[in-house]
């Protein structure tokens, strides 16, 4: 009776193991599933992101760094007497950008530059003024006689060189697939927000190829992406039958949407009143060639690209109202992100079960 019972548990032994196994390893999924919803649920509140920021003040005031409470804008008394001129730090058609010091901190100080773009300038101090949300540079003040613009300062500059600082040693870490999606989320909720904005629908205008589309944005310390030049948003209104055209020139490559570029043919000479206007599906046509950028060539984004073709392909149908809104994409994006973070933390469970 004895060796039958040592007989009896070699043989069920296993069984108990394995099912204590399955437990530890279901209970290990249903835990895994817990922390990746309560992540996403942060994504999607924060680098997703909604348009309220606990940083941010009621209109007309602003604050940053470790201040807590907000200060109105800077006038132009307060510019002139509290703001130091340190260096110039960029150059653009409108305005020259210096990085300046306001009360040991550092910012940016933008100035009117050509004078027969007046008009572009005010338009951007307006939508900036307008805009102030996550999305967008912080302003700090504005002096719209002397056609200057106080703005936060961020080191990190522009997109365009996104590349040159994941090769610094300190943010080489951040260069993963991971950290790139969640900057082409970031780029894709800029457009999604301006096209919903509290104004209407905007258009960024001032994308006619992909090293001018990264000069609009800012690149944050925390790996964020604010856009920061607005001076070229016409307001589509379709209830008023008003369409756009980015600026008065003819536009020409693979970059800009195929409605953007002259319909007649190289035997019609260009006329600015014989081109036709269009809508804000135009940002959508270059979010796969911009995220594309932002993706780079890191280990995993080529599966990122695999998991974003066929929204990509609709992003760049030729008819511009088949092609998805802004809204649609930032929900794939998510999607995408979601689903590459699950099968990254685990690998072969499917299999295991």
């Amino acid at each position: 009776m004895e060796k039958k019972a040592r007989f009896v548990r070699r043989e069920f032994a296993p069984r108990e193991v394995s099912s204590v196994s399955l437990a530890l390893l279901l209970a290990g999924v249903l835990l895994l599933n817990a922390l990746l919803y309560l992540y996403l649920n942060k994504l999607y509140t924060s680098s997703g992101r909604t348009e309220t920021d606990p940083s941010l003040c009621p209109f007309g005031y602003f604050k940053f760094g470790g201040v807590k409470n907000c200060s109105p804008w800077l006038s132009c008394e307060a510019i002139s007497r509290e703001v130091r001129k340190l260096k110039c730090v960029g150059e653009g058609a409108v305005k020259k950008a210096f990085l300046s010091e306001w009360k040991e901190n550092k910012v940016v100080l933008s100035q009117l530059i050509n004078p027969e773009l007046k008009e572009d300038f005010r338009h951007g101090l307006k939508m900036l003024k307008a805009l102030q949300s996550k999305h967008v540079v912080r302003l700090l003040g504005y002096c719209e006689q002397q056609f200057t613009i106080l703005t936060e300062y961020h080191p990190l500059g522009s997109l365009r060189g996104l590349n040159e600082t994941f090769h610094i040693p300190r943010y080489k870490g951040l260069n993963t697939w991971h950290r790139r999606l969640l900057l082409a989320i970031d780029y894709v909720g800029i457009i999604r927000y301006l096209h919903s904005s509290p104004l209407g629908t905007l258009v960024m205008c001032d994308s006619n190829d992909l090293d001018k589309v990264l000069s609009q944005y800012l690149l944050t310390s925390d790996f964020h992406i604010l856009v920061n030049d607005l001076d070229a948003l016409p307001l589509v209104n379709r209830s008023a039958g008003k369409l756009v055209k980015c600026g008065h020139r003819e536009l020409r490559g693979e970059f800009v949407a195929p409605e953007q570029r002259w319909p007649y043919g190289e035997e019609v000479p260009f006329e600015d009143d014989l081109m036709p206007p269009y809508d804000e599906k135009t940002d959508i046509w270059k979010i796969p060639d911009v995220s594309n950028f932002l993706l780079g060539h890191v280990e995993g984004s080529d599966i990122v690209r695999l998991h974003l073709f066929d929204i990509h392909a609709a992003c760049k149908k030729e008819d511009p109202s088949e092609r998805p809104s802004a809204q649609e994409v930032l929900d794939t994006y998510r999607k995408v992100l979601a689903l590459l973070i699950r099968e990254a933390a685990m690998p072969g469970t499917r299999e295991m079960l």
